[in-house]
């Protein structure tokens, strides 16, 4: 079995027209999701999700650049030392 990472993907929705692609990656990636938090802010027009994940590092890889491909969403992962 591949080594797992724990890391933390941010989320930033400026355009909610792919949320329901978005959701549906997160659905597909569900076994490595330890966790989402989703934040709207209205002032901004903007929705800022976390998600925190367990997987090997091509999964994490492979989900943040899937969901940074959809238009008007941008992903950026951060990984843990563990």
């Amino acid at each position: 079995m591949e080594q797992t990472r724990v890391a933390m993907l941010a989320v930033v929705v400026e355009n909610p027209a792919h949320i329901e692609k978005l959701n549906q990656l997160l659905h597909e990636y569900r076994q490595y999701i330890i966790g989402r938090m989703g934040i709207p802010y209205d002032k901004r027009g903007i929705s800022l999700i976390s998600v925190a994940l367990d997987a090997p590092t091509g999964i994490i890889s492979a989900l943040s650049g899937k969901i940074g491909m959809l238009d008007g969403i941008t992903a950026k992962a951060v990984y843990s030392k563990l």
